[in-house]
């Protein structure tokens, strides 16, 4: 099942989409400039489907229906329709992509600071050398 979802995040617009495969949830955020109109959304999703970046997938686990209050439903019902946010899993999934970018750029320039180190002694000892050798 896939599910688009377009909302208004200041300043553009943003559309996530929401793939659900064998009980496991994929998110890709979109970022669209000014309000985009339907066939615009169809096109762009026709032509760069396969160019997006989904989230690691997260199990959706379901629980059992058990039997609800029916003023605790309409509470929740009416709860629901006030906010007005992404669906939790969609969150959860782009949440953890985003950890694991921070992780692999963290990784990155750490590699990169440890190599200018490295080049930085490899310098100091050049200098050191050329001072013992005299004129």
């Amino acid at each position: 099942m896939i599910k688009l979802t377009i909302l208004f995040e200041d300043p553009f617009w943003i559309g996530i989409l929401d793939i659900w495969d064998n009980d496991e949830l994929r998110t890709a955020k979109i970022t669209f400039g000014s309000e985009p109109k339907d066939y615009e959304v169809n096109d762009f999703i026709n032509a760069n489907f396969y160019k997006l970046k989904f989230s690691p997938p997260v199990k959706d686990i379901k629980k059992k229906e058990q039997h609800k209050n029916p003023k605790r439903v309409r509470r929740e019902i009416n709860k629901a329709l006030q906010q007005k946010t992404i669906s939790t899993k969609s969150q959860q999934a782009l949440s953890l992509e985003r950890e694991q970018n921070k992780v692999s750029r963290k990784k990155k320039t750490k590699l990169q600071k440890d190599e200018e180190k490295e080049q930085m002694y490899i310098l100091k000892q050049e200098k050191k050398k050329k001072k013992k050798q005299g004129h």
